[in-house]
């Protein structure tokens, strides 16, 4: 086929070129949360997936397994001073963030291999802190992954459960 206006075939080019590289929004698009505790930076890097009227907790994330806590890379969490994570201490740095949730309770993890893609490098030999905490329920549907850093605490929302731990 033979275009015979250079303009015409630039335009298509340019529309095609659209069409094939457009960017789809992602479904578990990257997120940051950043706050302070206690003098402390701490950001939280996390895939945020939705719940799409799945069952999340004990089927899309298996219980008493390890999970990556978000969706594509492993969750990083990095705070520039050392913490208090439940009464045990936490160095200054950047670590993977792993949960092991349960229907009671759930074992959160900072993990010293801050780049991992999801949980399928992860080795338990290579934490650095591990704590279990009560999982709360709430009413309310949270439809996409979050974390909040509040006053003295951080919390993992999605669907109707909280995962939340102290920090000081």
């Amino acid at each position: 086929m033979k275009f015979q206006n250079k303009s015409i075939f630039l335009f298509l080019v340019l529309c095609i070129s659209t069409f094939v590289f457009a960017q789809k929004k992602a479904t578990s698009p990257a997120e940051i949360v950043s706050g302070k505790i206690n003098g402390a930076t701490i950001t939280i890097k996390y895939g945020s997936p939705s719940v799409k009227g799945r069952v999340i907790w004990g089927a899309l994330v298996p219980y008493d397994k390890v999970w990556r806590a978000g969706a594509n890379d492993a969750t990083t969490f990095e705070t520039d001073k050392t913490l208090t994570i439940e009464g045990k201490q936490l160095p200054a740095g950047i670590y993977s963030f792993f949960v092991i949730p349960n229907e009671k309770e759930s074992v959160i993890i900072f993990n010293k291999v801050s780049k991992q893609w999801g949980a399928y490098d992860y080795k338990e030999s290579s934490d650095q802190l591990r704590v279990t905490v009560k999982n709360k329920i709430q009413d309310k549907l949270v439809e996409k992954l979050e974390y909040k850093i509040l006053d003295t605490r951080i919390e993992l929302l999605w669907e109707k459960l909280i995962i939340g731990f102290s920090v000081k």
